[in-house]
């Protein structure tokens, strides 16, 4: 499943490069028709990520709790996020990536719990988890896409 995690890194490389050029205000703005922003959804890749691998396989999220509820499905953005606060996902985004492919090399995903997406599919393993995860980005990426032309228009 290593091929699954170059693709998130792939994708999520592609979505540092589209949205590095974006104020401040750009990242928070929530157009109309949309319950949320650029900065919620890169954050909401991030919590995605941790829930799926680690905190289905009984093990510790590598975020706190509090960025995990701030991100986690079905949250929306409550209030203004910093400079600070958006170079702190961009970060999370490489270096919780980075931590997944060495602990799937080193094999800690084996208590993985079953479970089942909004959309019904099982998911009973950590490659399966992989394989939707990628599934999650490539759809929240294009999120990201859409907001991008909307906010800077």
């Amino acid at each position: 499943m290593i091929t699954q995690i170059e693709t998130i890194r792939s994708t999520r490389s592609l979505l540092l490069e589209q949205v590095k050029n974006l104020s401040i205000e750009q990242f928070n703005q929530i157009p109309e028709g949309f319950s949320n922003n650029i900065s919620w959804n890169m954050g909401h890749l991030v919590a995605v990520q941790q829930g799926i691998c680690y905190q289905k396989a009984g093990l510790p999220q590598l975020i706190s709790d509090d960025f995990f509820e701030k991100f986690k499905p079905g949250s929306k953005p409550n209030g203004i996020f910093s400079k600070n606060d958006i170079l702190h996902i961009k970060e999370l985004l490489v270096i919780t990536l980075d931590q997944l492919e060495n602990d799937y090399n080193n094999l800690v995903f084996c208590n993985y719990t079953v479970w089942f997406t909004r959309i019904g599919t099982r998911v009973n393993n950590i490659d399966n988890g992989l394989k939707f995860l990628s599934f999650h980005e490539k759809l929240h990426s294009g999120t990201i896409a859409a907001l991008k032309r909307l906010v800077t228009n």
